[in-house]
């Protein structure tokens, strides 16, 4: 998740803490089901039991579950995507999209077992665990799949069809990512390979900024941009905080705006810090407001990202 206000420092560290995770845990990626018994009506004609490769390592689903419980956006968007949105009886108070997600006071940032378990939910998805909340949810019997941030888009993928395998929408899930990938390539394809051109990805008003190491790096590297905060220092920690001179001397091509909701950037904000106003970005109208959502999540909508990150580099080197 991306760091909010008002609490700003904290989910920086949650952050922080999430992309760390990765996917480096045993088997984190795949998903295998039980061979079909012939009988419609069975669990297993379903593709029940079913056996899912999480963060938390081999997670074993009885059967169909229809009380699940989210708490992390991306999976939340990701259950709505591969049709299991029925399915979903609460998710946590920042899982804002889609519309229709039951939202509720949950927190996915620091879950409480009891108001978790008062959902009665048979399956439940988190992307970090926090206090050992998967450990004490599993004391209780109830089965939780752990999909930390994703650190690249194949970890996206596979969290995506981990989520339908293990809520019986495999097949939904298996053509979710087939389009995502086909329209990814598509954009990548069609942007001009000429001057690489430099950007800065914004997260927030610190300003803190994310390295060509983290997701959101790796998706503009898809389009050739380069990343000024790679050479910033405490780039090696993936989201290093930028000081004003380290941007004004870098002097970016382009300013991605993770920050236009939370912080209510813009053009006009930026070019009021000192010294911005002179910025290459700002002069030649390359300042691109992002939604803060899409811009900070590993689900479908990677895709409207990969679309606007596209057009933006399309433009700019048509207009030189």
């Amino acid at each position: 998740m991306r760091p909010l206000h008002p609490v700003l420092a904290g989910a920086l560290l949650g952050l922080l803490t999430l992309a760390g995770c990765g996917q480096g845990s045993p088997g984190a990626t795949s998903a295998s089901t039980s061979p079909r018994a012939s009988s419609p009506a069975s669990p297993a004609a379903e593709g029940f039991p079913v056996t899912v490769r999480a963060g938390n390592g081999p997670v074993v689903i009885g059967k169909r579950p229809e009380r699940i419980v989210s708490l992390s956006p991306s999976a939340t968007e990701s259950l709505y995507a591969v049709g299991a949105g029925a399915q979903v009886v609460a998710v946590d108070d920042q899982s804002n999209h889609p519309e229709q997600a039951p939202r509720t006071d949950l927190s996915g940032f620091k879950p409480n077992v009891e108001a978790i378990v008062a959902r009665k939910p048979d399956l439940v998805v988190l992307s970090n665990d926090t206090d050992g909340v998967v450990a004490k949810l599993g004391t209780l019997g109830v089965p939780v799949l752990l999909e930390p941030a994703a650190g690249k888009l194949d970890e996206a993928y596979d969290q995506i069809t981990d989520l339908g395998a293990a809520t019986g929408n495999k097949a939904a899930s298996e053509k979710v990512v087939d389009g995502m990938r086909k329209r990814i390539e598509e954009l990548v394809a069609a942007v001009p390979r000429g001057r690489r051109l430099t950007y800065y990805h914004e997260l927030d008003d610190t300003p803190y900024s994310a390295t060509s190491t983290t997701f959101i790096g790796q998706v503009y590297g898809l389009f050739g941009l380069t990343n000024i905060a790679d050479k910033a220092p405490g780039a090696s920690g993936g989201y290093p905080k930028l000081s004003a001179e380290f941007v004004g001397k870098a002097d970016p091509d382009l300013v991605f705006l993770a920050d236009t909701k939370c912080c209510g950037q813009s053009k006009d904000t930026l070019a009021k810090r000192p010294g911005w106003s002179r910025l290459s970005a700002i002069r030649n109208d390359r300042v691109v407001a992002l939604d803060d959502d899409v811009a900070s999540r590993w689900g479908p909508r990677v895709v409207d990202l990969a679309e606007q990150v596209g057009g933006v580099v399309r433009k700019a080197a048509a207009t030189g």
